[in-house]
């Protein structure tokens, strides 16, 4: 009985949550092949708008297939020359219209104003993937240096950290400041379309994740790249060993990338699941991408097939390949039992596929859902669980020995 009274009041928790921002829009469909018609031509897939809705999804089905099979030629780029640190005010960049959320964020200018908050470091480039959104190509990532070690001869660590879909600016930034305690960099790297990404058009991040098919995925091959040139520049800092850490969509975008790196060795995936188009279609916080996809006629197999090739659900075995056998990644899976955004059978197929393909990978269960997770007790359970592995993952790094 007390079983079924705590999931029937997480569950409408949850929902709560998930539906209390009313500025969600329903956009129209589009195929958005002009956002990948470079991939389209290196795949010989011939597409545009024009097209039927049977010739489209079968252009798209096409397009996925090719990444699938050779995703390096979609998600591989030409190394950033433009890296830089920035020196401002951090601002919250908000994407809900809340007056307490309204107000925190005036708050914050107004002491920027008055100089009684510290400028932060960030570090600027422009993005491989361009769009038309010149803001968006400038990615922007919130930089913690690790105070040096007493032992100069301590490999230097670094971590890469992407928060949720429509993260404020200041999601995460207390998880960077743990490790920095731990004697591990952080880069807190803004997504795609978001926070000081966003364009100007957008209250929210929608750009990311949208029913612009062609669009998505850009975003998340452009989310991929940066992650990786982030990379790139902690190397040219003297950064050795390397995670990433990504909550919800930013899981997506981290798995992906160390699927694609092997520099990538500690990987914390907070949320994750199999299919980005069963994710979008089943989840509570993508119902208004749903509707206009299933206006359109579209079914949850259609969108699954349309965005295949940013699926984790397809690169298991090149994600177990890509570590070396004496070096596998270490691996942090976190999902949570009432999750009605990443539902929870998807959850568990991730569980038992990293089980099949050997992973070296630990599980953690939070007794709630996915935004509560972001609410008290639950914050704190979960940032033991990915602060405590980190630790221990680049902890047993430096005891590795070399390949």
């Amino acid at each position: 009985m007390s079983k079924s009274w705590y999931s029937k009041w997480m569950y409408n928790w949850e929902t709560r949550l998930t539906t209390r921002d009313e500025n969600r829009i329903v956009r129209p469909v589009e195929w958005g092949f002009d956002w990948v018609e470079k991939s389209l031509k290196l795949a010989g897939v011939e597409a545009d708008e024009s097209m039927g809705k049977a010739d489209a999804l079968a252009a798209f089905e096409k397009l996925n297939q090719w990444i699938i099979a050779d995703p390096h030629a979609f998600f591989d780029y030409e190394r950033p020359t433009d890296f830089r640190l920035e020196h401002r005010f951090p601002q919250l960049f908000p994407t809900n219209v809340r007056p307490e959320t309204l107000a925190q964020d005036a708050e914050l200018r107004q002491k920027a104003e008055r100089g009684e908050i510290d400028k932060a470091e960030f570090l600027r480039f422009t993005s491989p993937e361009r769009t038309p959104y010149p803001e968006n190509d400038l990615v922007n990532a919130r930089w913690y240096p690790a105070a040096p070690h007493k032992d100069p001869k301590r490999p230097k660590q670094a971590i890469v950290i992407l928060p949720q879909w429509n993260a404020d600016a200041f999601s995460h930034n207390a998880l960077a400041e743990i490790f920095n305690k731990f004697g591990i960099s952080a880069l807190r790297l803004s997504k795609p379309y978001h926070d000081i990404r966003r364009p100007s058009e957008l209250e929210r991040a929608d750009y990311a994740v949208s029913s612009n098919l062609g669009r998505t995925l850009s975003a998340c091959r452009q989310a991929v790249v940066d992650i990786r040139c982030c990379i790139d520049w902690l190397e040219t800092q003297g950064y050795t060993h390397f995670g990433v850490l990504g909550t919800s969509l930013g899981s997506c975008y981290t798995y992906l990338a160390s699927t694609m790196d092997p520099r990538i060795q500690v990987n914390a995936f907070n949320h994750a699941s199999t299919a980005f188009g069963d994710v979008v279609w089943s989840g509570q916080s993508t119902r208004h991408v749903r509707q206009a996809l299933e206006d359109a006629g579209f079914s949850q197999e259609d969108l699954r097939h349309a965005w295949a090739g940013i699926s984790p659900v397809n690169y298991y075995q090149r994600f177990a390949e890509c570590g070396m056998p004496e070096r596998k990644k270490k691996v942090l899976l976190v999902y949570a039992q009432y999750d009605l955004t990443f539902p929870l059978k998807y959850s568990l197929e991730v569980k038992n596929a990293f089980a099949e393909h050997k992973f070296d990978f630990e599980c953690r269960v939070l007794p709630c859902g996915h935004y509560t997770t972001g609410e008290t007790p639950y914050k704190y359970i979960d940032g033991w669980y990915l602060g405590s592995f980190v630790y221990r993952a680049f902890k047993s790094l430096r005891t590795r020995p070399k390949p």
